[in-house]
């Protein structure tokens, strides 16, 4: 890849989308649809995709700078692994039914697979440690947010002192400054992550704190942190499949509760008091 190396698969389309040949330009507009069809198929089977002919699709990635096609695929490649939902599209060819089935299917490997690794006893010593820390810190950016959110929720019934963070209008230092050497630290770290998230991990760890950090399956063992859990995440379609995220997220709740032990559950038996009297549910 000589010229424009710096450019992604996609910007390079759209730089010579105006100056393109009509047939081109059909080729152009399908893989903007579904550029992750480069990564998938042969040359000839994107030129019957999309009508075209083989001399075209080499033409075509030429002009945008790649020696050949198998160059071109190998970028495609490398932008579908950095999670571009974009990039895992692909044209539909499955019946309903099989579509169905194959995301139910995906489900459940991601969650066998997923708890190969990972142990109720790992689980219950960050429950244990949940339990026992002066305060329970719970972050996630994107996609991480809801998991973060809902673990902050549900576990907010027994844990008084836990915060989600950031906050709106906060900034991430105004957080991390607080955290202490006894605290207990869960951080959400799924794909697309932003692009400072290794150095506010590496910030959190210099803290001391405990740390469990949940990742798709892919992602390096992390040295700095207590805890290192990595869930399944392969998908039949463009967005990953958090099933497994979600098993392990809802676990580690009911398992905070289960361990609490009564003095700490009496919380629980307070706040729906509470409901009663303020008549919210």
């Amino acid at each position: 890849m000589k010229p424009a190396e710096d450019k992604s698969f996609l910007q390079r389309i759209r730089r010579e989308l105006h100056q393109m040949h009509p047939t081109e330009r059909r080729l152009a507009n399908f893989v903007l649809s579904f550029p992750g069809e480069l990564a998938s198929y042969t040359a000839s089977e994107l030129a019957r995709l999309a009508n075209v002919s083989n001399a075209t699709v080499s033409r075509f990635v030429q002009r945008l700078g790649y020696t050949n096609y198998d160059e071109a695929r190998r970028h495609v490649r490398s932008e579908q692994r950095s999670g571009a939902a974009l990039f895992r599209v692909v044209s539909p060819v499955d019946e309903p039914d099989q579509i169905l089935q194959a995301h139910l299917h995906q489900a459940h490997a991601n969650i066998d697979r997923s708890f190969e690794t990972i142990s109720l006893p790992e689980i219950d010593a960050v429950a244990q440690a949940m339990l026992s820390a002066h305060r329970v810190w719970i972050m996630g950016f994107r996609t991480s947010q809801s998991f973060a959110t809902y673990l902050h929720w549900q576990t907010l019934q027994i844990l008084e002192s836990s915060s989600y963070i950031p906050q709106s209008g906060q900034t991430l230092a105004e957080h991390v400054a607080s955290i202490r050497k006894d605290d207990c630290v869960i951080i959400f770290g799924l794909r697309r992550q932003i692009r400072t998230f290794p150095r506010i991990v590496e910030q959190i760890s210099k803290t001391s704190a405990k740390i469990l950090l949940i990742t798709d399956d892919d992602s390096r063992k992390a040295q700095p942190v207590t805890w290192h859990f990595r869930c399944q995440t392969a998908a039949s379609g463009p967005l990953y499949n958090h099933a497994a995220v979600m098993v392990l997220t809802h676990l580690l709740a009911t398992r905070v509760l289960d361990l609490a032990g009564a003095s700490r559950r009496r919380r629980l038996s307070t706040i729906e008091a509470l409901h009663d009297s303020l008549q919210e549910m």
